[in-house]
């Protein structure tokens, strides 16, 4: 196991971002659990409870960021792994029928809010030369665009990109930064994606198809995130950045990424 650190991971108060939380506690990192809604500590054990702090808050909302950065910082120290679990699935629709508050929110929460967190968090990792940047993407950034989901394939394509760039930035600083595709989640956001899906009717048939597919199989297991998290702030893990990250055995078999940079610039 590797040195207890100072982790945040957002989006913790559910789903995969819980499991996540969990995970680094049991492993004995001190973690800041933040999220809309407070983590439910009921279920815990006291050893849990002691490693964990809950703090609320909107990290779509860079005010909330800066201030959570300073607090945290003040209160604990400088956080040295981050991990960005938040995210919504956002409007299933064609382009033209979406409403563009929600389509736009789900770019902040998916896209943008992982950069105010990174911009916040980064320095401090830098300054102690060692910190692991974790942002959750989805293989839908990979696949070829198709109709409906324009909004979510969008943010984490987005979010791709964003971690390409600060694994640019911080190469050989200690810091890495990584993407990872949780799997096939029988999450609440695919709840979300089935009550959306049904509400469709055929023009939605395909995202029903995916939906009975995961019920029926029982989708990964969230505990595979976790270890996948686990792996990426191990030591094990130090050379890793810029990397889209798949859990182990997959029930889809991983797709192609990218492929290490070629700089064949003409003017270089």
């Amino acid at each position: 196991m590797s040195a207890a650190k100072l982790a945040l991971v957002t989006g913790a108060s559910r789903g995969i971002g819980r499991q996540i939380a969990l995970g680094l506690a049991d492993q004995g990192h001190q973690v800041i659990a933040v999220s809309r809604s407070a983590l439910d500590t009921s279920a815990l054990s006291a050893s849990q409870k002691s490693m964990i702090t809950s703090i609320t808050g909107d990290v779509s909302d860079n005010s909330f960021v800066e201030k959570l950065e300073k607090q945290v910082s003040k209160e604990h120290g400088a956080v040295q792994i981050l991990v960005n679990a938040a995210g919504v699935f956002g409007p299933i629709d064609l382009i033209q029928n979406t409403d563009p508050g929600e389509w736009v929110r789900t770019i902040i929460i998916d896209a943008i809010a992982p950069y105010y967190t990174a911009r916040s968090f980064l320095p401090g990792m830098l300054k102690s030369k060692w910190g692991r940047i974790i942002n959750l993407t989805s293989a839908a950034s990979l696949h070829p665009p198709g109709p409906l989901n324009s909004a979510y394939g969008t943010s984490k394509a987005a979010l791709n990109q964003l971690t390409r760039h600060l694994a640019a930035e911080v190469a050989g600083s200690g810091v890495t930064a990584n993407v990872i595709h949780p799997g096939d989640v029988r999450s609440d956001m695919w709840g979300d994606i089935k009550a959306k899906a049904e509400a469709l009717g055929e023009v939605g048939k395909d995202y029903k198809a995916w939906v009975d597919w995961v019920d029926q199989t029982g989708g990964d297991d969230p505990k595979k995130a976790m270890d996948l998290v686990l792996k990426l702030v191990s030591s094990e893990s130090d050379s890793v950045n810029g990397r889209f990250c798949w859990i182990d055995q997959p029930l889809q078999a991983p797709i192609p990424s990218w492929e290490d940079p070629v700089d064949a610039r003409p003017w270089g």
